[in-house]
Formats: structure tokens, sequence, C-alpha cells
């Protein structure tokens, strides 16, 4: 995955607090202006209903796909990119609240090329959930991403046939079950990206 000296990462985006379509647009140029990141592709944007804390905004969710530095080790590279994101979090304003509620941008690091990273995270690349004090843990794949539409769907318009390290199965796989647990609604693609524009209204069915 990548060129050798990048790695292939996909980051999964969200936001549900002022103009979020703009934030994310705003946000998926700022993570291609990352040094010595090369932008590979933009997922539709997706309307998602709340996971967690219903009473707030529904959010738009999409996922980049990126090549990014390699770093040293695994371990470097994943937690170089975790403090870039969170970087771009705090520049867009994000403020610290509970676990699950509005996000101003919100980054996540989904998979970093094959790799299974299990590493403490430095203060600065710590969530922001107050229901998370002392040591935190970067997991990659992120460990939630799996069991979550929101995710799922916008991942599998990028790489459907992908297998991350330790899912046993596709991105698409992943998404076609999910679906068949979760709501026909709860995540529905409202646009398609066009580079150089951003992403356009689009209605067209799976």
């Amino acid at each position: 995955m990548g060129d050798g000296r990048r790695i292939r990462t996909y980051i999964g985006l969200g936001a549900n607090v002022g103009d979020a379509r703009r934030t994310l647009e705003a946000a998926v140029r700022s993570l291609a202006s990352l040094p010595g990141v090369r932008l590979r592709g933009v997922s539709r944007l997706y309307a998602t209903r709340p996971v967690g804390v219903a009473d707030q905004p529904d959010f738009l969710n999409a996922v980049v796909v990126l090549d990014v530095p390699r770093g040293p080790d695994p371990e470097s590279g994943a937690l170089a990119l975790l403090l870039a994101l969170k970087g771009l979090e705090a520049a867009f304003g994000r403020q610290a609240r509970g676990r699950w509620g509005p996000r101003e941008l919100d980054l996540d690091l989904l998979v970093f090329g094959r790799q299974r990273i299990h590493v403490e995270r430095p203060p600065t690349g710590r969530s922001d959930d107050p229901a998370r004090p002392g040591v935190q843990w970067l997991e990659v794949p992120h460990a939630a991403a799996a069991e979550r539409l929101f995710v799922l769907a916008p991942l599998a318009d990028l790489a459907p046939g992908l297998v991350p390290p330790g899912w046993g199965a596709t991105v698409e796989s992943r998404r076609v079950a999910r679906e068949a647990i979760e709501d026909a609604d709860a995540v529905r693609p409202v646009a398609r990206w066009e580079p150089g524009s951003g992403w356009r209204a689009d209605q067209t069915p799976r």
C-alpha cells in the first residue's frame, strides 16, 4: 500500500455544528495540504442519525483516503498523523464535550496500511472526552469502525474490497451486515465529491 515512502490510510470525517458541509470541505483540503500527504479519494457525503446522544442535529460524515509518510516505524507514523488530525480539529474550533456529543469537526484514523497498532496516545493526541481520563490508546484499525454504518458506508465507497487487519471480512460485507441491523434512513448519501468544487448534491441510490 502506498508508494514505498508513504502508506495508504483512511480518515473518517464528521461534523454537525454550524455549516458542517463547508467545514468538511475545508477539512478535506486541509488534510490534502498536510506535509508529505497525497489525497487519493473522497467518499460521498452522508447525512447520518446521531449515535449515543439522540438530542442533537444529524451529522454529516465522509471518508478520505490519503497516502501519508510512513515514519521510521508504523507506530511513529500513525502517531504523527494522529497529532496532525488533532491539530486540525483544534484549528477548526472543536470544543471539549462528552462522548457522542456535537462536533465542530471529528477526524478519526480508521486504517493505516496493513498495520495493527496499539500504542499509548501522547497528551496532545488524547480524546477531549472527560469520561476518558488517564492513559488513552490509539488503536488501528479503529476499534469501533466495523460496527458503525456511518463509517462503513463512506469507507465502502472508496475501498469495498478492503479487509482491514483483524476484521476477517471486507468493508462492503460489513456494510451490508450493518445495514441489515440499522434503519435504512440512518445513513443517507446526499452529495458526491467534485475535485475543485467540493460536494455537490446527488441523490443517486447505491
